[in-house]
């Protein structure tokens, strides 16, 4: 606004609401009204996530795919309890198919016992981490330009991960890709060359009886699975 030489006055008759709600958004760090926050940044010139981050949300998708829930533009938007819902909602299976996601421990610390309770209620929980050793883990760090740091990841998922062998209805390998399944439902992290995965878009899919997309990943994590490396039970 300073920039610009905007007013209080000036952009809350642009935007057609009262004055002190500018000097609201200013002053107190309140958020608008979705529409009321895209007229002003069209006015200001800005993107209207930079000016209120809090109204970056999933984009509906149905109108381009009966699959396709919802659309987040970088895997950093999405609560973790999108993916703990996800799981604790299953009744069948939960597959997980990372290079580690350590965040997920991280931000729920609770994640082992969710999938042992889930496990225990009739749940096959499959569990593919990517393997420190690879090249193509290696390969994915200098692409990141971590290093190794995606090796040191993997082997901290590894950890946490490691408590659940020998758990009955659970089975933890070792691969790499990104992906993850709830029963009929994926969050699918994509990969973007040269961007680390937590900035990359994600796209929730729901399967549909004709097929498509979602069937395509849950078949494509089959083919990891089977070539993928288990962990075994320690002692």
């Amino acid at each position: 606004m300073a920039a610009g030489g905007w007013t209080y006055a000036a952009l809350a008759q642009q935007v057609e609401i009262d004055p002190k709600s500018v000097e609201r958004w200013v002053n107190l760090g309140r958020t608008p009204r979705r529409a009321t926050a895209l007229q002003a940044a069209k006015a200001l010139g800005e993107d209207v996530h930079a000016l209120w981050p809090a109204l970056r949300q999933a984009r509906p998708a149905r109108a381009i795919s009966p699959e396709l829930v919802a659309l987040y533009q970088q895997r950093a938007d999405i609560p973790v309890s999108a993916f703990t819902d996800l799981m604790a909602q299953a009744r069948e299976r939960i597959d997980i198919l990372v290079h580690a996601a350590v965040f997920l421990h991280e931000a729920y610390p609770r994640l082992n016992e969710l999938l042992t309770e889930r496990a225990a209620h009739g749940c096959t929980v499959r569990i593919a981490i990517g393997d420190a050793a690879s090249d193509n883990a290696q390969a994915r760090g200098q692409e990141e330009r971590f290093g190794h740091g995606i090796e040191s990841r993997c082997r901290l998922a590894l950890m946490h991960y490691k408590p659940l062998t020998g758990t009955p209805g659970i089975e933890v390998r070792t691969h790499s890709t990104t992906l993850y399944c709830a029963d009929d439902q994926q969050l699918v992290n994509a990969h973007v060359w040269g961007v680390n995965a937590y900035a990359a878009p994600v796209w929730h899919l729901r399967r549909h009886e004709t097929g498509g997309m979602f069937d395509t990943y849950a078949e494509s994590f089959d083919a990891v699975w089977a070539t993928a490396t288990p962990v075994r039970e320690e002692g």
